[in-house]
């Protein structure tokens, strides 16, 4: 269905030429994620909004269709997927004034190419059962030699691992990343595989004790009557790493180097970090807005409280690739 929808639009979109009262975004993130917002933009403006959704490849299909690309802005989920936009020159600043009074500097590029729209924590699922209350409470911690063959976790070489295992590196250095590497992989119940859902899944299923994942998830298992088991048999804990806060990633966007609406895809960002859309965003997806006068959902606010990380996330970018590096000589995902 979202392989049709999607080819679908690109036909649409290889015909798009700059319009009056239009904005064309590229987005890896599902359409009913952020189809709402979109509408109720539409409602407050008139402006239509053509969204192109992807998996994967957007970057290169950027690339690809260079000045003559009809795509205002790239809407996408990690910060290393959106840092790779500005890094191949397919952004430019964003001349948005939401921008730089609404999302904090460490959510935000330097130069104004790209900018967070809401955060997620990566958090500890523990099981209720078999995690006692204060057992984990540091990511140094997962290394630990007491949770060996109690830990579950998606491929390190996934971005949301990798970003993490990047904070790791700002922290505290490569060769000490390796060592926590190294004993996250000597604690794995299995080897790493699936989605953070299914992490949640084994340790409903007492496959492992805990399990690593971003905090929406369990919004998400809480929406579907089969996965409510898996989320009532765990807790959310927020680690902190030792001398910082608890790791953040997030959904970002940047306006595209070639966009043909750039008036009207600005408003659009504007909208986008109002508050009305904020509150909107974040419920939809349990997320947390980057706005400081826009609370949480209740659901999210449930799961308790917890402190950022401060390291920049244009420092857990350039990080990437040496996480991954890391991932890789480690066997980490074998």
């Amino acid at each position: 269905m979202l392989r049709s929808i999607a080819l679908a639009a690109a036909m649409a979109f290889s015909a798009l030429a700059a319009a009056a009262d239009e904005v064309n975004v590229y987005t890896s993130r599902q359409p009913e994620l952020i189809q709402p917002i979109f509408d109720a933009f539409t409602g407050e403006t008139g402006i239509t909004v053509n969204v192109l959704y992807a998996k994967k490849g957007l970057i290169e299909r950027l690339k690809a269709e260079g000045d003559r690309s009809p795509a205002d802005l790239y809407v996408t989920a990690d910060i290393g997927n959106v840092k790779a936009a500005t890094d191949a020159g397919l952004t430019q600043p964003h001349g948005s004034a939401a921008v730089e009074s609404a999302v904090p500097e460490s959510l935000r590029d330097a130069g104004g190419h790209w900018f967070a729209l809401t955060t997620r924590a990566r958090v500890v699922y523990a099981s209720k059962d078999r995690v006692a209350k204060g057992a984990v409470t540091t990511y140094e911690d997962l290394a630990n030699p007491k949770w060996q063959g109690r830990i579950c976790t998606r491929p390190g070489s996934h971005y949301y691992n990798l970003a993490l295992v990047a904070a790791v590196i700002a922290h505290h250095g490569p060769d000490a990343a390796r060592d926590w590497v190294d004993g996250l992989k000597a604690n794995l119940a299995r080897k790493p595989q699936g989605n953070d859902r299914a992490q949640v899944k084994a340790v409903w299923a007492g496959e492992c004790d805990i399990a690593i994942g971003n905090t929406y998830y369990m919004g998400k298992m809480l929406e579907k009557e089969d996965q409510r088991p898996w989320a009532d048999a765990v807790r959310i804990v927020f680690p902190v790493f030792e001398a910082g806060g608890a790791h953040v990633n997030i959904s970002g966007a940047a306006l595209t180097k070639s966009s043909p609406n750039r008036e009207a895809a600005a408003r659009l960002v504007d909208f986008m970090l109002s508050p009305e859309a904020q509150r909107l965003y974040a419920e939809i997806n349990y997320e947390y807005p980057v706005r400081d006068d826009v609370a949480p959902s209740e659901l999210v606010s449930s799961w308790g409280s917890f402190t950022p990380d401060t390291i920049a996330l244009t420092q857990i970018g350039d990080l990437r690739s040496e996480a991954l590096k890391i991932i890789e000589e480690t066997g980490f995902d074998n």
